[in-house]
Formats: C-alpha cells, structure tokens, sequence
C-alpha cells in the first residue's frame, strides 16, 4: 500500500493543477490548493513514519524494472524532504487565503494557484525519483513554475527578477543536463543506483569527470551555494510574499539534495575526494556564512534582508555536508528542515508586516512593533532560532556543526560559525531595534481606508500559519528526536561505506 502511496504525490498536484487553472474564484482555487497540499503532507508524514528506521519504500512505474524503467525508492532523506516541501506548502497555503488577494490581480487567481502545484509537483518529484534524467525533469518543472510564481508580484521589479531567476537558472539546468548526457553516454543508464553499482567499470573515461564537473555547477547555481547566488536576493526579496515564503523554505532545500545524491549516492566518496572537492565545498561554506551574513546586516528592507540570510543558512548546510562526518552530516541534514521552518516562519512575518503597512522597509515601519506585537513576536522568535540561540531550531544545527568542526580541529569553521552567529544577532537587532526602540513617531500606513481603529489588522489565516512555525521552531528545538532521527538515519547510510573504510 505505501508503495501506491508514493505516486500518488506526484500526481495528485499533476491532475489538480489544470483544474484549477480553470477557475477564477479565489475561493475555489484556493480550497483545491489547500486540499492537495493537507493530501500531500499527510501522505509524506505517512512514508515517513515507514522508512525512518533505515528500510525503503520502492514503486516500479509502469511495472517496468530499472534500469530499463523509472524507479521511485525512498528512504529517511527522501521521506524527509518530502514532509519539508509539503508541510511548507500547507503552511504557505493557509497563508494565502489573505495574503493572494492583497499581492495578485484577481484575473489570475487560477493561474497562480496552478503554478503553485505545479511547483510543488516539482519539487516532490525530485525527492521520489531515482533516475537522474526524471529528475532533470522535475527540476525543469519546479523551475517554470517558480519563474511564474515570482513574476505575478506587484513590484515591477519582480519581473526583472523573475527573468534574471530565469537566465541563471537556465544556464545551471543546462550545465546539468550536459553532465547527464556525458554520463549517460560514459556508462549507458540514467539510473543512479545502476551508475553507482557499475562505477568501476567506466570510472576511469575523461566523460566521468567532466560530467561531474557539469552537474556540480548546474546543481549550485540551482542551490544559490556562494558564489553562484546571484538569482536568490532579488527573486525572494521581490516576489508575492506567499511566493517567498514556500520558495525560501524549499527551493534550495531540494536542490542541496540534489547535491547529496549526486555525491553521496551516484558518485563513489573517494572518487571526489581525490579532487579536494570537500577541501572547496568547505571553503565556499565558510565565506558564504560570513559573506551572506555581512550582506543581510547591510540591508534595509526585511525581506532581501532575510534573502541574504539564507546564503548564509545554505553555507551552514554546505560546511555540514563537506566535514565528511557523521555529525557534520546530521548538521547539514537537520539544517535543511530547521531553516525551512526558520526562513518560512520569518518571510510570513515580513508578508504580514507588508499586509498592513505596505512596505518592509525598516527605516518606514519604525516604531511599527507595538501595532502587531503578536506578529513581531513570532518574528523575534524566530529570528532567535536563526542565531542558533539555545532551545530553538538553530541551536540544534549550529551545536551538532561546532561538534564535528572541534572533533576535526577544523578552527577555521568554528571561526566562520562564530562570525556568522555575531552578524545574525546584528541583523535580527536591527529589526527589533526599527520595531520597538528607533521612533516615537506616529506611523502612517498607506493604502488603507482611515478613521478606523481596526484598520489593516492582518487576518487571523495569516497568523494561525505564522504561529504555527514560530512554535514549530521552539518545539523542535526542545523536542528533536524527530528530524534527529531521520537525520542520523541518513547519515549512517550516506557515509557507512566511507567511514568504514577509513577506519
């Protein structure tokens, strides 16, 4: 039965989206949007709760075995970035039923919502897939979707982002699929468990190496790893709040596990090892936290203030996946579930701020903490666990990172870490210091009907999905046998090969 299960992930969106695309009522696309995400998430945490122990979940589709056909195989890594992008896109979902209203033109209500699934089609398709070249597809579609997605923002400038998104991304999925093509050509299969069994049979072929240099560029310029970022800040920064907060939370996410398949799974350990790629991914790490951090406490307008944050949470993941440990790893793996929820938690902040005051500049929302002091709360909070202060989320990460950093006399991350953290308190400062503490002025918001106490008070849907991360980010931070599990999983599966033969 759980096996059925994992299609049905991927076409549930599938079929929905068209369907949704034909209607314009806001009422109706968003009931649909609502239904095939709590469908999603549920099915998600179901597969989950079967594969956290270390067993697999395998669908066949059509009947057709691999290599020849498309296998779906899923473990604790898979399961668990399926709950990720769909939790996430439950949360963002609830969101949207103020938030789309107020951001999109009412003529493309089924539209946007369509793009929405399609995006989330996507994006759960590259966590089920265990054939490279299906994967590429599902990265094209999460893709397509995801420049839409960001080009409906009011802002003019959500275009120019949106088509700078397009170029780049463009370019890594080029790169990409010229990687697949070479290594399709070196070793006569797409599967990626078929190419890892038969390595050594063609790992010697100047093709092998070169698509691994292909596919490593296509997936970081995906990923936003430093430097190849540029898209990031301006594509969250200027897209419909909704649309930052799933993107933030999941885009990178799923294309950082990407990365771990193709290092960990399809090519052997030692094979990249010998080309000091962990000796770069840790460098790269290292100056991504320091740089994005650096960037973010520049900023004056929150959300490119948070899209530079997450340059710097990618690095964090980065520095975990390259101390080639099994602490390291659980860091990098714990991270991309604990700032899923950080990030998504913080840009549904920023949209509510924007809901009310229709704008998030800081130097414009000053004194703006006492209007919506549940809402900055929330904020707070989660800014709290970005710093990785103890009981939160970020505490988690930042304690497992420093652990295998000190094991390995690795003083240049711990220094890194350290940095970062200092900048992430400036920058989280710097908003509480605009919300409560910079002006006794009276704030004016704009855009709203006056002579009403009540004015522009954000909805109740917006808040229920911002308190339930903001919770999410306190309770997993006490409570972390969960994702811990998983991750430990993972990284006992990733790296046992490895590690026993270093020993």
């Amino acid at each position: 039965m759980t096996e059925q299960l994992t299609i049905l992930l991927v076409v549930i969106p599938l079929v929905f989206a068209p369907i949704t695309a034909i209607f314009k009522s806001h009422k109706v696309t968003w009931s649909i949007t609502l239904l095939v995400s709590i469908t999603c998430f549920a099915i998600s945490c179901l597969i989950l709760s079967h594969v956290i122990d270390g067993s697999h979940v395998i669908y066949e589709l059509g009947g057709w075995r691999p290599p020849w056909g498309i296998e779906y195989k899923i473990d604790s890594l898979n399961a668990l970035i399926a709950v990720i992008v769909s939790g996430i896109a439950l949360l963002s979902s609830i969101y949207a039923y103020a938030s789309v209203p107020e951001e999109i033109g009412k003529q493309i209500y089924g539209l946007f919502y369509a793009a929405f699934q399609l995006c989330l089609l996507g994006l759960l398709g590259i966590a089920l897939t265990g054939d490279i070249f299906n994967l590429f597809v599902f990265l094209e579609i999460s893709s397509l979707s995801s420049y839409a997605l960001i080009s409906m923002g009011q802002d003019r400038k959500a275009l120019t982002a949106a088509f700078s998104y397009l170029v780049l991304g463009t370019i890594g999925a080029t790169f990409f699929l010229i990687g697949v093509g070479f290594l399709f050509a070196a070793s006569g299969s797409l599967n990626i468990a078929d190419i890892a069994e038969r390595f050594e049979s063609f790992d010697d072929m100047q093709l092998v190496v070169t698509a691994f240099i292909f596919i490593l560029l296509g997936i970081g310029l995906k990923a936003a790893v430093f430097p190849l970022h540029s898209w990031l800040p301006n594509a969250y920064g200027y897209a419909p709040s909704v649309v930052s907060v799933f993107l933030s939370a999941t885009a990178t996410k799923v294309s950082i596990y990407v990365l771990i398949r193709v290092l960990f799974d399809l090519y052997p350990i030692a094979y990249w090892v010998e080309m000091l790629i962990p000796q770069i991914l840790l460098s790269l790490g290292c100056v991504a936290v320091i740089y994005g951090s650096y960037r973010a406490w520049q900023q004056n307008e929150i959300k490119r203030l948070l899209a530079f944050s997450s340059v710097a949470q990618v690095g964090y993941i980065i520095i975990g996946l390259s101390l080639l440990s099994e602490t390291g790893m659980i860091a990098g793996i714990l991270h991309l579930f604990n700032h899923a929820l950080i990030k998504a938690t913080l840009f549904m902040g920023a949209g509510m701020v924007f809901y009310r005051a229709h704008t998030t500049y800081l130097h414009e929302i000053r004194g703006f903490g006492a209007s919506m002091p549940w809402t900055f709360g929330a904020i707070v909070l989660a800014g709290l666990s970005l710093i990785g202060v103890p009981g939160t989320v970020g505490f988690v990460t930042k304690w497992y990172l420093l652990e295998s950093a000190v094991a390995q006399q690795k003083w240049i991350v711990v220094a890194a870490i350290a940095i970062g953290s200092v900048f992430a308190i400036a920058y989280v400062w710097k908003i509480v210091d605009a919300m409560y503490f910079n002006s006794k002025r009276k704030l004016h918001i704009s855009q709203v009907k006056s002579g009403d106490v009540s004015v522009a008070i954000a909805p109740r849907s917006m808040g229920i999905a911002l308190w339930v991360g903001a919770i999410a980010c306190l309770y997993f931070g006490l409570y972390t046998s969960i994702p811990t599990d998983a991750a430990q999983s993972v990284a006992k599966a990733l790296l046992g090969a490895y590690t026993q033969g270093a020993n």
